[in-house]
């Protein structure tokens, strides 16, 4: 079972990505007993400034966790069907995202961000050696 982003009033929705599939609940893993959390913190802040409680139920970061683990392994897995076998390239995930123009212009900013920090971190290198 799959999530997907969906341009309704509903953020997400539940799909089935194979039509084999009829699983029908979501095998949550808890911080306990189960892996270790990777997103946490950063988890946490994000609901936190997006109006939850200052500290969120550990529960609720867990889920949060888990769908983000699953978003980013399936991206992942169509990203290496799509391009070079073994290899997950940005024109990959470009490809993955070009039909979500919400998803494809956070990828394009995020990217241009990318460049214009290269491109400072390189001026600022060249003035502080220059100076040296």
């Amino acid at each position: 079972m799959g999530l997907r982003q969906n341009d309704g009033d509903d953020l997400f929705q539940y799909e089935e990505e194979e039509a084999g599939e009829t699983q029908s609940e979501v095998t949550i893993t808890t911080g306990t007993g189960g892996r270790k959390r990777l997103f946490s913190k950063e988890l946490r802040c994000m609901m936190y400034g997006f109006g939850d409680d200052q500290n969120p139920y550990t529960e609720s970061v867990d889920l949060l966790e888990d769908m983000v683990i699953e978003f980013i392994t399936q991206m992942t897995q169509r990203a290496m069907e799509v391009g070079r076998s073994g290899r997950v390239q940005v024109e990959d995930v470009m490809y993955l995202v070009r039909k979500d123009k919400r998803k494809y212009a956070r990828v394009h900013d995020l990217l241009n961000m990318n460049e214009e920090l290269k491109k400072a971190r390189k001026a600022f290198d060249e003035v502080k050696y220059a100076g040296v």
